[in-house]
């Protein structure tokens, strides 16, 4: 049994151009997430998809059972790759996450997706403290601008900054082909 797990967390319709909210860098992203979905399938490990539904119609996105809460379909699972649906930003609260990943004795996590600032923060600090070894592929991941408290802050700037805070105490941080370099070598 493998030992690492590609998890692809929330790459959904609703973050893409056409989607309630879009992110910056939605497709690029997503275009490394297919690179690295390809190399964990031809390599035979495992891959787990988490997505992500509100409980309520009126939230902002991913709304139930909405063309926009599902799967892109650049990423769409196989028969063999379960799909996590989670209601919360830690992919690991109130899901059965945890129990696959350890099913398959996974070690392991390599983790994309979307956002930085919340979803992949959240699952990768969750992961950290549950004693899996994290890489997180920062080009593989999408964020959106943010504003607090009258200051606009620029997608790249938060992106930059989630990802240097991770890859201080929760994960090694690094681009698709640093990652598949390694991988091949």
């Amino acid at each position: 049994m493998a030992k690492q797990a590609l998890i692809l967390v929330d790459i959904q319709n609703d973050y893409f151009p056409q989607g309630k909210w879009p992110l910056v860098g939605a497709d690029a992203a997503a275009d490394n997430a297919v690179r690295l979905l390809k190399a964990f399938r031809d390599a035979g490990d495992s891959v787990v998809h988490i997505r992500h539904e509100f409980t309520s119609e009126e939230a902002p996105f991913f709304t139930p059972g909405s063309e926009g809460a599902k799967l892109h379909p650049n990423v769409l699972n196989r028969a063999d790759e379960p799909v996590v649906l989670k209601h919360f930003v830690n992919s690991f609260r109130e899901t059965e996450l945890q129990s696959i990943l350890d099913e398959q004795g996974i070690k392991e996590l390599v983790v994309v997706g979307s956002m930085s600032h919340m979803c992949i923060d959240g699952i990768t600090r969750a992961a950290n403290d549950l004693g899996y070894s994290v890489t997180v592929i920062h080009d593989a991941c999408a964020s959106r601008d943010l504003e607090f408290n009258g200051l606009t802050v620029p997608a790249a700037q938060v992106h930059a900054a989630f990802m240097s805070a991770l890859g201080f105490a929760y994960a090694k941080v690094i681009s698709t082909d640093e990652f598949l370099s390694a991988s091949q070598g």
